[in-house]
């Protein structure tokens, strides 16, 4: 399953950049700490964490494996997690392809959500894929997703297109995607 719902959103800073305006740094170190939480690349020891956060926030959650094969296969993740490390408030997964990212998964815990971290998350989301040389970002998001859609075109995010039957739903039915794209 690919292109996850936002539900909520970071603009992290540099540990060694710690105080100064956020959205100023390049994102390119492996650490990124603002205020009470930090952001850091995605272990397979964070596996269990975020596939915790996966079903909690999703009907037809990714597979442990799934998390593990993205890990593997060199995907960039990242999770964002209270200062101290003690408890995972959000992630996400890109993959690149030529000039072009692809938004894969995308979550913030439940009890965090509406606090403008999935907005923020964008924001990392689009200046790591600026610093790859990407032109542009895809996504796959449900339409019965309308928190998500509402993030994702005040972001700058358009539709695109449709992919017929491409999710689980309810009772052994699909539900279509909506492909967006963002340029950069």
């Amino acid at each position: 399953m690919t292109g996850r719902e936002l539900e909520a959103g970071l603009t992290a800073l540099p540990a060694s950049k710690a105080g100064t305006e956020p959205g100023t740094e390049s994102g390119t170190e492996p650490g990124l700490t603002t205020g009470r939480l930090t952001l850091r690349p995605m272990v397979v020891a964070d596996v269990d964490a975020v596939h915790g956060l996966e079903c909690s926030v999703f009907p037809h959650p990714w597979s442990h494996g799934n998390f593990i094969d993205s890990l593997s296969s060199g995907y960039d993740a990242w999770v964002l997690v209270d200062a101290d490390g003690s408890s995972l408030v959000a992630y996400f997964l890109l993959m690149y392809a030529v000039d072009e990212a692809h938004l894969l998964d995308v979550a913030v815990a439940a009890g965090r959500q509406g606090a403008g971290i999935g907005r923020r998350l964008l924001d990392r989301i689009a200046a790591r894929s600026r610093d790859k040389g990407m032109a542009s970002i895809f996504l796959e998001v449900r339409p019965s997703n309308g928190r998500a859609l509402q993030v994702y075109r005040r972001y700058g995010y358009s539709e695109i297109g449709r992919r017929k039957g491409y999710y689980p739903a309810h009772e052994g039915t699909r539900e279509d995607a909506i492909i967006m794209r963002l340029a950069l």
